[in-house]
């Protein structure tokens, strides 16, 4: 059975890859959300300052982020099977370890070594189908698959994490990995074509610590000037830290004959456009659910399980439009696929915010539009990335279409929850007769776990001022969510404007 052509491979077998690819795929973009509902419940239980929140949530993503362009390309170097194989070990370990993790500490270094073995999986997945399906139809059709998985399944985390939490304790939401980590291990092992790997390629371990060492920097940052009394010296310290990891990383690349990212393909408009499309839809669905989740628990009340299925629209909706958009790119082009889905996307959160405090109705439409638009965009996104990147690149697009999604959940988590937590701070007005320590104005759960030592008159207050300030926190999050997105519909409309339908040359040659 050649590993080469998909026309030679059973028809069954070429899906059945897929399926095995998009299983651990799903394991993959859900860790990232899944602690959203587990969250309240986790910083109860392991006590985690804010500081330590941020870590166990901005760990993962980060780490995956910074380590993705090194993955890519040791996958052409090692071959797209072993790669993803091994991080499939290396994923269920470390979901082992977060699962029974005794302290905050002790779970950050679990989820940034999940972070490996996804760092590992990611672009092995995308090669493994890039691939397999050589029928360009096909392989659209598989792409959008792909990528509904990848929308739907960060979405469908929140849920997950919440059934799971109503029976559980909250390390379940790791342990449930291990054995779809085995099944994936076993058929992949079976299944998935060995394809030879390319051997003399290099693998550039210093530029993937570089770009680590900048993403985690920067998020810091940007985390330090958000908080109630920032310290500004910690954060000109961070930044000026990530911005030299990241300028060495740009020199380093430019000069190597075998780069980890070649920043030539971002000439290609095309592939520009799909990344900066992905990078939003990301930030976007990231920040939003992490905001919505929370307040849907804190504010209304709702248990982990409600605030979960309250949101299911949103993975459900993006699940759908995935295929559906990986056959409109065929069609139309993905350029015009990507800038509609954002706009829908964009009108979808509007309805949300407008609905979020009250009407029902009008939040669960403007959940369904925004996972329509986001399913859509995303894979309008991986189609534009994947198809317009030459054969021998396949490796370095996968990762670089992977690190806009991680990048963009990074900053969704560092940049629209420090936007939240800064509106919460300032709009949080205390009168002096409550006699409360000014540490409530860090966080929500500070808050909240003041009152319980107050009287009841003063606890009702606390509460009350404190949820007002959250609402407004969430409220802005939704704002910017829906300005980034009519921003990047308007930049891929503006650079798709003469542009040939088919937007797909450089895959067919």
């Amino acid at each position: 059975m050649p590993a080469s052509s998909s026309l030679s491979r059973p028809r069954v077998g070429r899906w059945l890859i897929l399926a095995i690819v998009s299983s651990a795929l799903l394991l993959i973009v859900i860790d990232m959300t899944v602690l959203y509902t587990a969250l309240p419940r986790l910083t109860h239980d392991l006590g985690a300052s804010p500081s330590e929140k941020l870590w166990i949530m901005n760990a993962y993503a980060l780490v995956v982020a910074g380590l993705l362009p090194g993955a890519g390309t040791l996958g052409d170097r090692l071959g797209p099977k072993r790669l993803f194989l091994a991080g499939l070990v290396v994923f269920g370990a470390a979901s082992l370890v977060a699962a029974f993790a005794p302290s905050p500490g002790v779970l950050i270094g679990a989820r940034a070594l999940l972070a490996v073995g996804a760092a590992m999986m990611m672009p092995a997945t995308l090669s493994i189908l890039r691939h397999t399906f050589e029928d360009e139809r096909e392989r659209a059709l598989a792409i959008g698959i792909w990528a509904s998985v990848a929308s739907g399944g960060a979405a469908f985390g929140p849920v997950v994490g919440g059934i799971l939490l109503e029976h559980f304790w909250w390390g379940s939401v790791f342990l449930i990995n291990l054995p779809i980590v085995l099944v994936a291990l076993l058929l992949g092992w079976r299944l998935i074509p060995r394809r030879p790997g390319q051997p003399d390629r290099p693998w550039d371990l210093v530029a993937s610590v570089q770009i680590m060492v900048a993403l985690i920097a920067l998020a810091y940052a940007i985390k330090e000037t958000a908080r109630r009394v920032p310290s500004y010296e910690a954060a000109a310290i961070a930044g000026a830290v990530g911005a030299v990891a990241l300028a060495l990383f740009v020199r380093r690349q430019r000069r190597s004959p075998a780069p980890l990212i070649d920043f030539a393909l971002f000439r290609l408009r095309r592939f520009s456009a799909g990344v900066g499309g992905a990078l939003v839809a990301s930030i976007v669905l990231v920040g939003v659910e992490l905001a919505v989740s929370q307040r849907l628990q804190l504010v209304a009340g709702l248990s982990p399980l409600q605030a979960g299925l309250a949101i299911l629209p949103i993975p459900l909706a993006a699940f759908l439009t995935g295929p559906l958009s990986g056959l409109a790119v065929h069609r139309v082009g993905a350029e015009r696929v990507l800038w509609g889905a954002l706009v829908i996307a964009a009108v979808g959160l509007a309805l949300a915010a407008v609905g979020l405090a009250g009407d029902g109705a009008l939040r669960l439409a403007g959940f369904t539009l925004l996972g329509l638009g986001v399913g859509g965009a995303m894979t309008a996104a991986s189609s534009a990335i994947m198809l317009n990147a030459p054969p021998e690149r396949a490796g370095m697009a996968a990762s670089i279409e992977e690190v806009s999604f991680e990048l963009g959940a990074a900053i969704g988590i560092a940049v629209l929850g420090s936007l939240m937590s800064a509106v919460y701070t300032a709009r949080l007005a205390l009168p002096d007769a409550l006699g409360v320590d000014q540490g409530v104005r860090d966080g929500i759960d500070e808050a909240l776990l003041a009152a319980q030592g107050l009287e009841p008159q003063a606890a009702q207050v606390l509460t009350r001022l404190a949820q007002g300030a959250f609402d407004q926190g969430v409220l802005a999050v939704l704002v910017a969510g829906v300005v980034l997105l009519l921003a990047a519909a308007g930049a891929v409309a503006l650079g798709a404007r003469g542009a040939p339908v088919p937007g797909l040359a450089v895959a067919r040659h």
